[in-house]
């Protein structure tokens, strides 16, 4: 019982160190106080503010274009890939995966530094559209990985008595096989999304001039010293960040057979 009570402590410190901070910055975003460290009383001023900035706006829309253009990219990439390494043995199939772990592995600063000096190499001037390519290079991986777990616990035997019945290869695969594993590809997009939209190393390396996106907006803001928008704007980027991260674990542990009925 002791025991119990010392890690049930112990868990609670850890909770508390990790999450207090989050706790403390959503709080104070909506502190009346131009002060952060002041309470002075409840308000939406803030979140009202954050509408009417032109800044913050456009940070919100370069982050949506890319956020978007990348996921959608990546998924269509990462789930060929996924479904290339579950079904199919090839030669370099080994190196094959253990470069799809390459981008989540090596630190972000060497990733942004080698994608910065490869659009160098091309001559490619840093924009937008430089982004949407560095984040579509490891959100790649991310997709391929949920996507091939969700393969992993798939039954083969669908569609082995779906092609039995008469029904053609590519009927197959979109009557049977992506139904099932529908709900491991939006949970990759959605963690892909969720990567892109908050990424600020890779990012800062890659942009050009107007490709700022929120999280560099955010630290740009931070220099001249913490604000009540700058808790206002990202209470609202972690409220969407944990929300799709959720659904994402929620798609991800749906049992890939469960559509086999419907």
């Amino acid at each position: 019982m002791r025991r119990r009570r010392l890690l049930a402590a112990h868990a609670a410190l850890v909770y508390l160190f990790l999450y207090a901070p989050i706790a403390i910055l959503v709080v104070f975003s909506f502190n009346r106080a131009r002060q952060t460290a002041i309470w002075e009383g409840a308000t939406l001023e803030w979140y009202r503010s954050l509408a009417a900035n032109e800044l913050i706006l456009t940070a919100v829309k370069n982050s949506l274009i890319v956020g978007v253009s990348s996921t959608i990219a990546a998924t269509v990439i990462g789930t060929l890939v996924a479904l290339a390494l579950g079904r199919h043995a090839f030669v370099g199939e080994g190196f094959t995966r253990n470069l799809l772990y390459l981008p989540i592995i090596i630190p972000e600063i060497v990733l942004g530094a080698a994608l910065v000096t490869f659009f160098g190499a091309l001559a490619l001037r840093l924009s937008l559209w430089t982004v949407v390519i560095a984040h579509i290079v490891f959100c790649v991986s991310y997709v391929a990985i949920v996507v091939r777990a969700r393969l992993s616990s798939f039954d083969r035997s669908l569609e082995e008595a779906a092609l039995d019945l008469g029904a053609r290869p590519l009927s197959t695969f979109r009557r049977v096989t992506l139904p099932l594993i529908a709900p491991g590809i939006v949970a990759g997009a959605l963690l892909s999304f969720t990567i892109s939209i908050d990424d600020y190393v890779i990012t800062s390396f890659v942009a050009g001039v107007g490709a700022t996106t929120l999280p560099l907006q955010i630290y740009s803001m931070l220099k001249v010293g913490v604000t009540p928008e700058i808790n206002a704007v990202s209470t609202l980027l972690l409220a969407v960040t944990v929300a799709l991260v959720l659904t994402a674990q929620r798609l991800e542990r749906r049992p890939a057979d469960r559509g086999a009925g419907s």
